[in-house]
Order: structure tokens, then sequence, then C-alpha cells
């Protein structure tokens, strides 16, 4: 093995995710310029000073290069040497001329000013205090991360994990990896068990150690918590799990039953086959039940009234006549103390809410109006004309160390002051979600249930809406009547239609639902990038292509998922531009103007309303919004979402964005679109269902447009399976009420 020592004069290749690089180094000892091979911190500059540890390698094309396999970071010692480093966008707030500025000041002292006194920085007329303490932060930042790079060395881990790990365990990362490395698992986002087994094995921690096979039971838990269960059958969890593991099924048994005993995961017999909990799920859904019955046996606040003239009277201030079922579920809604309205699209939700509003205001009572999401929120609000606010906001969202964790201000010990609460838009909210509202929620209090159980489940785990309906444990209310108005609507029939197994009617003369035939992927993708860029536009008065256009498909990958269709979108409608900057992170391109979406609940993210300046914090899975600004000198991204928060991430924090011209039908759940675009061609059979093309159509207000073969079309409609998901809160509350459990 041989040492070279130099400053690195050129990236040729860096990839950002693994830290791949090729570059060009000046090497110290033979004064000459050589090519180098190897990994590198993904967030790497020219101008920095390295020693590494290699060997010279002959490449077929581009001749000899060193091939190194560890490196150390030298700071620079001559003037010009540490002027270039500091320039180099290693540290972010230092451009070429503050640079400048700070090594003709301090000369060959700059590092130690910088490390040690910071505040002497201010002694340069461009620095305030502010930046002062920033560029220091930023230098001590990069020497931690340097460390964790070159621990993570020894185990062949990508340096690019190496910010990540600093910014969750700061200057204790070493010391927390080495004591136990499957915390990464739960701890970063990003980092799955495969690395850390990674790790461990490297560490020296064997196959079938006590601590990798109850870290594989955790992460198996939290893969079938991703897929939307609350719980498993313990056999075959037990039976994959070891699979997985490689280790034999009674060695996961055992240690399946050791947690169980300590408390970290719950096992019972649900409908004679045993299960197994994670404990918040499990605390969750036995929370959620037992306060739902608690409601349902209250005696609300009394309106002291007839009802049915009531209504009469209602119907007669807002100009309106409502339907049998709809009168029924004022009613019920006005006597039970929680009480569950359903219903597909144009059978009259919004107006019934909008009702019973009218109703309660009447009365002098306390309503609260929530949903799952900032733009489902939104939504409700224009269409009742009543403030609605997110369950996170009503709930008052508090910082928690632990990210993983909701901490709200409102709860048991602190609740809600309202007579009335009525949450749309319930198919979205998943078991953590609601137990955390239904805490706050005091017995006697009003809570009305609305949403459509035909909807694809929460992207969250539990099936809440579905399981409090089927249980017929809460009073309920399926609108079915689709009225006149939306009856000229051929989304709204088509999607009734869908529903029941009926193949849609489209392309009639001015009407909205339209099917474009083609049968080949490639065409598919050329006819949805025309009627992004011209045809739709053209077509409709005051048609923004980004805005109002969103394309939605089952899948992620191929010709017509996601990422391809988002990059080939991203090209005709928001082009590269001189004027706009652009950073790449991973295999993803992000460009000023940008429309991108959150894939991760972040609680602890900040946001400052642009409107009226308020300020809190939280960016949940699903949120839309457009860059305003790269900065690449302070490497942040700052995105306006659809409610006016602004937020700016760190370079760390952007793989928590994607690009959103085009996304799932899972990811739109809550939105609606004035146009959507949907490809119909082969994609797998668990993904082309009916009730995903129910849900994408009844997210279009204006047009729906679906482009591909008519008998991808009709098979997606015969598709009638669900996907089991597995969740107990139907089977608790029928338990509660049929053994007439104490609450």
């Amino acid at each position: 093995m041989e040492e070279k020592k130099g400053q690195l004069l050129e990236i040729i290749y860096l990839n950002e995710e693994n830290g791949y690089i090729v570059g060009i180094l000046e090497s110290e000892d033979e004064d000459e310029q050589i090519c180098i091979v190897g990994y590198m911190h993904g967030s790497v500059k020219k101008g920095g000073t390295y020693k590494l540890t290699g060997e010279w390698k002959q490449h077929s094309t581009y001749g000899e290069q060193f091939y190194f396999n560890s490196y150390t970071e030298e700071m620079p010692e001559s003037k010009e040497a540490i002027k270039n480093y500091l320039a180099s966008g290693m540290l972010k707030g230092i451009g070429p001329k503050t640079a400048e500025c700070i090594v003709n000041k301090f000369g060959k002292d700059t590092f130690q000013i910088i490390s040690e006194a910071p505040d002497r920085l201010t002694e340069i007329d461009a620095i305030g205090p502010v930046k002062a303490a920033s560029i220091a932060e930023a230098f001590n930042d990069h020497k931690d991360i340097m460390q964790i790079t070159i621990f993570l060395q020894q185990f062949g881990i990508s340096a690019g994990y190496a910010v990540k790990l600093y910014k969750a365990y700061r200057d204790k990362a070493i010391d927390y990896i080495k004591e136990n490395p499957y915390r990464l698992v739960s701890d970063l986002f990003g980092v799955g068990f495969k690395t850390a087994d990674s790790i461990a094995k490297k560490m020296g921690i064997s196959n079938d150690s006590p601590e990798r096979v109850g870290a594989g039971i955790h992460h198996m838990l939290n893969y079938f918590i991703g897929e939307g269960h609350t719980f498993m059958p313990v056999t075959p969890f037990a039976e994959k799990t070891a699979e997985i593991l490689d280790v034999s099924r009674q060695q996961v048994m055992d240690k399946i039953t050791e947690l169980a005993l300590e408390g970290e995961l719950h096992l019972e017999k649900l409908e004679n086959r045993t299960v197994i909990f994670s404990m918040p799920y499990f605390y969750a859904e036995t929370q959620v039940c037992k306060n739902l019955i608690k409601l349902l046996n209250a005696e609300p606040k009394p309106i002291q009234a007839d009802i049915d003239e009531l209504i009469r009277i209602t119907e007669s201030d807002l100009d309106i006549n409502l339907a049998e079922n709809q009168k029924e579920a004022v009613k019920e809604a006005l006597l039970n103390g929680v009480y569950v309205i359903t219903g597909g699209p144009g059978t009259g939700k919004t107006t019934t809410i909008n009702s019973l509003i009218h109703i309660f205001n009447r009365y002098g009572m306390k309503v609260a109006l929530a949903a799952p999401t900032g733009r489902a929120a939104k939504r409700i609000t224009e269409t009742s004309g009543f403030e609605a606010k997110t369950i996170h906001r009503l709930l008052e969202y508090t910082f928690s160390e632990d990210e993983s964790k909701m901490r709200f201000g409102k709860n048991e010990e602190n609740t809600l002051e309202y007579d009335v609460i009525i949450v749309d838009e319930m198919s979205m909210v998943d078991i953590l979600l609601m137990n955390g509202l239904l805490k706050a929620v005091v017995p006697g209090t009003r809570l009305i249930l609305v949403g459509d159980a035909d909807q694809l489940p929460s992207v969250g785990a539990g099936n809440v809406l579905r399981d409090i309906i089927s249980s017929e444990i809460i009073p309920c209310v399926k609108l079915n009547e689709i009225f006149r108005q939306a009856r000229e609507s051929l989304i709204i029939v088509n999607a009734h239609k869908i529903n029941k197994g009926e193949y849609p009617d489209y392309n009639e003369k001015e009407k909205d639902f339209f099917f474009l035939r083609n049968n080949s992927e490639v065409k598919i993708l050329d006819t949805i990038k025309s009627l992004c860029v011209h045809r739709l536009p053209n077509y409709f008065e005051e048609c923004d292509p980004v805005r109002d256009i969103q394309i939605l498909t089952p899948a992620r990958k191929g010709t017509l998922g996601t990422y391809r269709l988002n990059e080939e979108l991203q090209q005709l409608l928001n082009p590269p531009d001189a004027l706009k900057n652009e950073k790449k992170i991973k295999d993803r391109l992000f460009r000023e103007g940008d429309k991108v979406m959150q894939i991760k609940n972040n609680y602890n993210i900040e946001w400052r309303n642009i409107e009226d300046f308020s300020e809190g914090q939280g960016i949940f899975n699903g949120d839309v919004g457009f860059i305003k600004r790269i900065d690449n000198e302070y490497g942040e991204i700052s995105v306006v979402f659809d409610d006016n928060k602004l937020v700016v991430y760190d370079y760390a924090q952007i793989e928590e964005l994607e690009l959103a011209y085009a996304v799932t039908v899972h990811k739109s759940q809550g939105s609606e679109f004035p146009i959507i675009i949907m490809p119909m061609f082969w994609f797998p059979p668990i993904l082309v269902t009916r009730n995903l093309l129910y849900t994408a159509v009844t997210r279009a207000k204006k047009a729906v447009v679906l482009v591909g073969g008519e008998k991808y079309l009709q098979g997606m409609i015969d598709n009638n399976r669900i996907i089991e998901r597995y969740s107990a809160l139907g089977i608790r509350l029928k338990k509660f009420l049929e053994e007439k459990i104490l609450l």
C-alpha cells in the first residue's frame, strides 16, 4: 500500500449517494497531478487536502490511476491553500470573497481563529456575530463528520451516511454505533437493516446473537407496519423473520417471547390465532377502542328543539333541499356522542357538514373542523366557508426530541374545549393519529367522523374508518343519492360506476371524462407529455400545466412510474435555466421552481407562514410545495408548501423530498386537483385495483384523462381484490361491547 498526500484540484465524477469519486490530486511528494479513484464523504469539495492510502492500477481506457481504500483530510497550511479550502463551498456561508478577507486578516492562524475564537471574525466588515457563529459551527461540524467518515471506512460503509449520523448523534455518533449498530435502523431515515447488519457483522456480532435477532424482529415489525398492518399473525411472522435473518424459527420465537416478557412487544390471542404487536400500535388500538366507547356512552350537550323543524329551518336558511338520508345523518349526528357519515363523491357530504355547522352555530356551540392534511383542510375551508385545521394543528403539535413519536399540546390532561368536533377525510387517518385525537376529546363532546370508506386506506398503519363502520358498534349512515348537479359530471357518475364494478363512459361531447387509446408505453408517455405542455392548457382556459394538472400513477418504477415521469416532465415544465439554481442529490435533480412532495412525516422541522408570519413545526407525508430557492453556498433548499408554509431544508434533509409532477395514487389521498391524468398500462396486479382507480378518479374536479389500453382499464375495475390489512380495532370494538368491559 502507498500513501499520497495533496490538494484535490478537480472532481471529474462524484456520486453523492455513496461518495464514489474520480478526481485529480496534486501530489505534494512528486509534485505531479494524479488521477484518484475511491470513496469520500458526499459533501467533498475541490480545494481540500487529503492523505490517501491505496495502490496503483492500470485502467484499459484511462491509464494509470491511484485507487484508494482509506483517507484522512489534512488541514492546508499555506495561505493560498487555506483560502482555496474556505472558498471551496465546504463551509456554509463562505464564498471566495469572504474567504480572501478572512485569510488576508488572519493568515496561517485562520483555522485556529475559526475554531477557538470565532468572535474575532467580526473584525472583518462583511461578517457579523451571527455569521461568525455559523462559520465556526460549520467548521467544527465538518471536522466531526470527517471523523465519522473515517470510522465508517473500516466497515466498508458509504461515506454518504456520515452527515446523517452526525445530525442524529452529533459528537456521540461513533460511541453510539459501537454500542449498538442496529439503532441506526430506527433512528436514521434511509438507513436500512442491511446497512446496520453489515456494520454489526464487521464489528464481530454473530449471526445468531440475541441482539441481532431482536433487532431483526423489530425491523420486520416496522416493515409490516409500513405496509399498513397494526399486528401480524405470529407464526408466519416468525417464519419470515427467520428466513430474512438466516436463523432458526425457534430462535426467533424464543426472542419474541423474551421481548414480550420485557414489555417491548405484545402477544395476544385474536380470533383463535396468536398475533404480535409493536407496543405503540397495541396501545393506540386499545385506547382508540376505549375512547370511542366512552364517547358513544356519554350524553352530548342537548339541543332543546324539535329536530325535524330545525332541519326545515336550516334548509330554508341555506336554500337547500336535503335528501332523506342526509336528514337522517343530521338528526343522528345531533343525538349521538360519536357518529359516522360516509359516502362517495356527489352524495352531499359537504352539504351535510355545512347543515350541521349551521345548526351548532345557531345554538352557540363551539365547533372545530379538521382534516388529516393541509391540502384537505384548505379544501374543506373553501367548500364550507368555515375554517378547518389539520388534526396536528388542532392538537397543537409540539417539539419532541424523538421525532418518531408525536407530541401534542392537547391530550387527556389538556383537552380540546369544543362542543363539536367534525373530522373529514377520515379514510386517511391512521391509528396513531386517531389515538392522539381521541385522547384530547372529552366524553360529552360530539365527534362526527366523515369520509369515503371505499377509498384507499391510510398511508399509516391501521384501517380506522373501515374498522369503525364494519364493527356496527358506532352509529353510521351511508349517503348514496347522487344529486342532480353531480349527475351532470361524468367524473362523479363514473366514480360510482367504477366502485360498483361497472365500466365508465367517456369521450362524450362537453363532458369531463376522457380516454385516449394507446397501447405502447413510449406512446403513452409521449401523449402524457403533450397533454401537459400543449393540449390541456390549450383546451381549458386558465390552465397552469404545473399547478392545475397532476399525473397519478400506480407505481414508482418503470416507464410510466413516478421516477421516469418526473424526469421527463421536469425537463419540459421547468427546464434548465441560467437564472435557476440546481442541486443534484443522489439520482434526483432539484431546480428552483420545481413541484415537490414531502415523503415522510417530519414532526420537528420548522416552518414560517409567508402570509401571516406565524411559525410552527411539522411537515407531513404527502404535503406538496414549490422550490422557491436553492442556496448552494449555505447548502439549503427553501420550499413553500400549499398552505403558505415556508420550510428551509439543509442538503442532508433533501431525501425527504421528491419531485411531484407525477405522484402515486396513494400519495394523492386527501387532495383534489383540477385535472388528473393517469396511464392505463400493465402494472403489477397488486397495484392495479378497483379502489385505487376509484381513489384516483375522485381526486379530479374539472377533468379526468386516462391514457392507454381499454383492457387495462377494464382489468383494474374487474380486480376488486382489497389487500388485507391486519388491524384489530373492529374486533376490539365488538369485544368491548359484547363483554361489557368496564371503562
